[in-house]
């Protein structure tokens, strides 16, 4: 999928693009739907679904992308983890998208199964996300190896072509990976990740804006060229603020984290958290972002609200969702 702004008279001339994540139950499908539908009525470029620890929501999130593809006009993009898979699952489970019509990835290292210590994850033999987007692109290759288009006025004859490469993103860390080593360790990583044929990235959840445009400027002189966007989540309580902080490893921000606790209101926290994303997005799109990537948390409400905020939408007001 191309990071390039639609072509519709009433899409956002900014790309935008959301995460959800498939639901634990049954019982919360109807929900998402409904969520989906709102999120697709607004013309994002993608909605990617995440992918359980250790896959304990894979068979869900082939529903969830499925329904994506069927239901709405927008492209599903799937998330794929190291942690969990070795690579004979990880083949079966890539041909099993590819069949059901998925051809965009986010391939990702994973982080490990609740109660599972980082020092304990076995990798087996997905040891990195750069390792896994070449194995996707092998898998596709082996699976359509070429396109055939029949000759006009020669019958029986084709002519064969390339078929569509996969697009695949991949995962940026502007302030480092918790596990990370050095400052550099992180860039060195997306540029192994661009070599295997990584075709854009999508950061970290981040608090000010300097900390994504100062890792672009970075990863840019140290030869990274595939796009990278912001990945950018509303928090609408202390409780998620905490919740963030525990799994990104990221410093607390303060301005934000005293905001959310003196508003006594569930309404009040949300509008805060609502103003904060927006901000962001609009410093980052100020600074040359080619896009915003919400992480929706399965809250179409709140996402949708922060893009009009930012001012990226304008001429459609998202309130009927796609059926």
């Amino acid at each position: 999928m191309s990071t390039a702004a639609s072509t519709s008279p009433t899409a956002s001339a900014v790309p935008f693009s959301f995460e959800i994540h498939p639901p634990r139950t049954d019982a919360g499908l109807p929900a998402l739907c409904e969520t989906i539908g709102h999120l697709a009525a607004a013309r994002p470029q993608f909605i990617s679904v995440t992918f359980g620890a250790g896959g304990s929501t894979g068979g869900r999130s082939l529903e969830v992308l499925t329904h994506i593809l069927r239901e709405t006009d927008v492209p599903p993009l799937a998330h794929l983890t190291c942690v969990g898979n070795r690579y004979e699952g990880a083949t079966a489970l890539i041909r099993e998208f590819l069949d059901a019509g998925i051809e965009s990835f986010l391939a990702l290292r994973g982080d490990p199964p609740a109660g599972v210590d980082e020092d304990d994850v076995d990798l087996g033999d997905l040891e990195s996300a750069a390792h896994l987007v070449q194995l996707i692109h092998r898998v596709q290759a082996e699976r359509a190896p070429y396109t055939e288009a029949a000759i006009p006025g020669v019958p029986g004859a084709a002519r064969l072509g390339r078929p569509r490469k996969a697009e695949i993103a991949v995962a940026a860390f502007p302030n480092g990976h918790p596990r990370s080593r050095h400052p550099r360790e992180d860039i060195d990583a997306l540029l192994a990740k661009q070599a295997a044929g990584a075709t854009f990235a999508i950061t970290q959840l981040f608090f000010h804006a300097d900390d994504y445009l100062g890792f672009v400027c970075r990863a840019r002189d140290a030869g990274v060229t595939i796009p990278i966007l912001p990945g950018i989540m509303p928090i609408t309580s202390p409780a998620r603020l905490r919740r963030v902080l525990e799994l990104s490893g990221e410093e607390l921000p303060v301005e934000l984290s005293v905001a959310l606790e003196v508003e006594p209101t569930g309404e009040g926290r949300r509008e805060v958290g609502v103003a904060h994303a927006a901000a962001l997005a609009r410093d980052v799109l100020a600074g040359g972002a080619p896009g915003i990537h919400l992480y929706a948390f399965n809250n179409h409400e709140t996402v949708l609200a922060t893009l009009r905020e930012a001012g990226v939408l304008i001429d459609h007001d998202c309130k009927e969702p796609v059926r």
